[in-house]
């Protein structure tokens, strides 16, 4: 390589790594504004993924979520189609404004390459006022992602799933892990980060990947966007209550809390009890201690 071409390079990079901080730094709040004072999880924004409460309708998923006194929510395609047309969309957001309840997030989804596959995304994602897509995308997605987020300023979070295939075959997701995330996105657009999820990262150690969830948000720093909170018990193969598996709730908080995290903290559980309304209660109480402790 050329002398010339070193330094064309140098200024392409350092180009790229000025705009990338001035962006991070610059990032939106992807927080509720009507995140009210008396917030018992304060200082962090903390809301449920629909999956929950998967074996129910919508409604029927509102109303326990506020029953649980939660005030926001991360929907799953389970209870509304990414194909939601704007009368179905105004139906949601008015049923969300019954329970007083402000979805900020939607996931898990796919994204490709395709432009304008993605927008269409992006825009029931606009409609919906959603200020995060947790997602799967491909390796070729990015530069799409790139001009959307940018345009649309909605958050794109990588969700790392763990072990998955049949028995005796697992395989690991191919986004594991916040360091194979952060090695993809460090140099596109602020606005594609991650939303790691604590349960995946703990089954990764089924296949011999130990993760440390705390330290995972410490890698991913300004691009946590999102998060789903979850225990597990890689013994048993299940979701457990904060505090029966291995999950330490007050490191991740702490690490959320040193990298300034302005995202929602989703209650997700995936056992399978046909209403998990009891245990996510005792999730919450985990949280609610350990908030106090940060």
């Amino acid at each position: 390589m050329s002398a010339h071409e070193i330094y064309v390079n140098r200024r392409r990079f350092l180009r790229v790594a000025s705009a990338t901080a001035a962006g991070l730094a610059a990032l939106p709040s992807l927080r509720a504004a009507d995140d009210k004072k008396d917030n018992p999880f304060a200082p962090f924004t903390l809301g449920a993924q629909t999956y929950t409460f998967r074996n129910f309708e919508l409604e029927q998923a509102l109303k326990r979520i506020k029953d649980l006194g939660l005030r926001h929510v991360e929907i799953t395609q389970r209870h509304v189609p990414v194909t939601a047309d704007k009368d179905k969309i105004a139906a949601v957001l008015k049923l969300c404004k019954e329970y007083e309840i402000t979805p900020l997030a939607y996931g898990v989804h796919a994204f490709t390459k395709d432009t304008d596959a993605n927008r269409k995304v992006f825009d029931f994602g606009k409609a919906l006022g959603i200020k995060m897509f947790s997602a799967d995308p491909t390796e070729d997605s990015f530069d799409s992602l790139d001009k959307l987020v940018e345009e649309y300023k909605i958050a794109i979070g990588i969700h790392p799933h763990g072990p998955s295939g049949p028995k005796g075959k697992e395989t690991l997701h191919h986004w594991y892990s916040a360091e194979i995330i952060m090695k993809a996105v460090k140099d596109h657009n602020p606005l594609i980060g991650s939303c790691l999820d604590t349960g995946h990262l703990i089954r990764a150690a089924q296949l011999g990947k130990k993760l440390d969830p705390a330290a995972e948000v410490r890698t991913m720093g300004a691009r946590n966007f999102g998060m789903h909170l979850k225990d597990h018990d890689n013994e048993k193969h299940t979701d457990v209550v904060f505090g029966k598996g291995v999950l330490d709730v007050p490191a991740v908080l702490k690490a959320l809390k040193d990298v300034k995290f302005q995202g929602m903290i989703s209650i997700e559980y995936e056992a399978h009890p046909e209403d998990p309304s009891g245990d996510v209660a005792k999730c919450l109480d985990v949280v609610k201690d350990a908030a106090k402790k940060v």
